[in-house]
């Protein structure tokens, strides 16, 4: 790890700790006139009457919707599966120094783009357009928008985990998967995923185990105790995945392993 990086890492809790301080100052400086008049931001009563908020509550609002709004977005998705899949692919070719962090997750995150594709012109075309055009109140967006979630996440949720999840959660029988809270199927959804995901890995890690087993075995009976079974196994378990075309079996596994809802 280079210098400049841990300096950063270090760096970065002071960094955001300046961020909220220059944010705390700026509204302690903000005029009285200009914090207490209302400001219509998001959203609109039952009745009909626009929810209004000060600068300061709009401020607060949006800080937190940045920090829980993208982690909310990657558990609700395919994402988890796919990073931890290429994550333990990377792990059984032996190149951990060879795939930087940042190209496996670049990857997941541009797979995970694709399968939610339809999903997400679906909540742009009936939830976000509408309520843009003032023609839905912010309930309604919302309760369209997690409607296809939810039945994207329990395609891909296991029974028994939506069952241990909802008696951990406390909720009684339902006749309908549907009629779980949305914290329930969200919550079965993660561990379904993993789940998934090991499943997954485990299945492309035996071709390249079974090379580590026979290299290690040939390096034995010639005496060779010495050299490191790695190195010689390298090559081999790269020369496989190129003939096989591992990229492209590896993408069609992961897009057609996401089970899509009608």
């Amino acid at each position: 790890m280079s210098l400049v990086a841990c300096i950063n890492r270090r760096a970065f809790p002071y960094a955001l700790l300046a961020v909220a301080a220059f944010c705390a100052v700026t509204l302690s400086l903000l005029p009285d006139t200009a914090a207490a008049q209302p400001i219509t931001i998001i959203g609109a009563t039952d009745d009909g009457n626009r929810t209004e908020f000060t600068v300061k509550m709009q401020v607060l609002i949006i800080m937190t919707l940045l920090g829980l709004l993208p982690v909310m977005v990657l558990m609700m998705t395919s994402f988890t599966r796919f990073v931890i899949i290429l994550v333990l692919l990377r792990q059984a070719l032996g190149l951990q120094q060879g795939v930087p962090n940042r190209i496996v997750t670049g990857v997941a995150l541009i797979l995970t783009l694709l399968v939610m594709r339809p999903i997400g012109e679906h909540i742009w075309n009936e939830a976000i357009v509408p309520y843009d055009q003032e023609q839905i109140t912010l309930q309604e967006a919302l309760a369209i928008a997690e409607e296809p979630i939810s039945r994207f996440m329990l395609a891909q949720t296991h029974k028994s985990s939506l069952q241990q999840i909802s008696q951990l959660a406390g909720e009684g029988p339902v006749d309908d998967p549907n009629d779980h809270a949305f914290l329930v199927k969200l919550a079965a959804f993660v561990l379904s995923e993993l789940k998934t995901a090991f499943q997954i890995g485990c299945m492309l890690f035996i071709p390249f185990l079974v090379i580590d087993l026979i290299v290690s075995s040939v390096l034995m009976a010639m005496g060779m105790m010495m050299l490191s079974p790695l190195v010689i196994s390298l090559p081999f378990k790269l020369l496989l995945f190129v003939l096989v075309d591992g990229w492209t079996l590896t993408v069609h596994t992961l897009v057609t392993s996401v089970q899509q809802f009608n």
